[in-house]
């Protein structure tokens, strides 16, 4: 009887030596690549000291590009205020106060980091729009285009409770943060490339990435959350304007919310909570830039009461 050379003198199966699995090496090209990605994009953000993920390659003409685009779509869907409008001269003033105090506050805090200021927002064409909406809400895009709408006029009550909002978002755009989402976005993006051609379960990338949403990706966007506070806090007391207001404005803002915003872990912003309190650890530091840079004798020695009459 002849014997299959397939099989061993014992009757089982010989083995061919291990098979090797292309979707590995697809996969391992990725990891690397990624990793690659996020150690030669890696930056120091002069507000905070922190090393940040922005990529080299998107530069402020490019990012000015992308926030002129965004806020010409906006204002195209929107009804702007008249600029001569009082309500729109007054809001434009409180944002110039902001503006001049910028290149200070970045100086300060980067003294304070060990880091040289790094003057991204010099070239920034700061642009103001009031649009009418009910919406409690403002934005600041790369570039310096800004909108606010009319709905937190009545949430903010005066000027410094419209100039911590405004300094908050003006903080994103000189945080660079929308740059540092788009740049996380193209590792999360490789991510699920490399997941996918490498032939990983559907199931368990959906599992992966949820669990990455939430331990991840939203304490990330909280953190931005965070880091606006406090450098827009500060902005806003650099010109002159009372942080004490702070507190008060977000209780107003969470009131007006109707309290529906969430568990804070399942959420891109803190809890409302979360946030009052981290400005009250705040407040002394932000009195102490309103000492060192607000160069208006009066405006020091009015109460908030004054300061923020509009």
């Amino acid at each position: 009887m002849r014997r299959d050379p397939s099989q061993s003198p014992y009757g089982q199966p010989r083995r061919r030596g291990f098979g090797f699995n292309p979707r590995l090496l697809i996969l391992a090209a990725f990891a690397l690549y990624g990793l690659y990605y996020y150690f030669s994009n890696r930056t120091v953000d002069p507000y905070t000291g922190e090393k940040v993920l922005i990529d080299k390659n998107m530069d402020a003409r490019e990012e000015e590009a992308m926030g002129l685009q965004a806020y010409q779509e906006i204002l195209s869907q929107e009804r702007a205020v008249d600029p001569n409008a009082q309500i729109s001269q007054q809001i434009n003033t409180i944002a110039a106060r902001l503006v001049d105090k910028i290149d200070e506050v970045e100086g300060a805090l980067a003294e304070e980091h060990g880091q040289q200021p790094k003057n991204f927002a010099e070239g920034f064409n700061w642009q103001v729009t009031v649009l009418d909406s009910p919406q409690a809400n403002a934005f600041a895009l790369p570039g310096g285009k800004m909108a606010v709408y009319t709905g937190l006029v009545p949430v903010a009550q005066n000027a410094d409770g419209m100039a911590v909002v405004m300094g908050h978002e003006i903080a994103h755009a000189l945080m660079r943060h929308g740059a540092q989402r788009m740049s996380r976005g193209k590792l999360e993006q490789m991510a699920a490339m490399g997941a996918a051609a490498g032939g990983v379960d559907p199931g368990i990338q959906q599992a992966v990435f949820s669990a990455y949403g939430v331990t991840s990706q939203l304490p990330y966007a909280r953190d931005h959350e965070s880091q606006a506070d406090e450098v827009g806090l500060l902005l806003m007391a650099a010109a002159c304007f009372n942080p004490d207001e702070a507190v008060p404005l977000w209780e107003r803002m969470a009131a007006n919310a109707g309290g529906s915003s969430g568990p804070e872990f399942a959420s891109t912003h803190p809890s409302p909570e979360s946030r009052i309190e981290h400005l009250r650890s705040l407040l002394p530091k932000a009195h102490e830039y309103r000492d060192r840079f607000c160069t208006d004798p009066a405006a020091k020695q009015q109460p908030a009461a004054a300061t923020g009459s509009y």
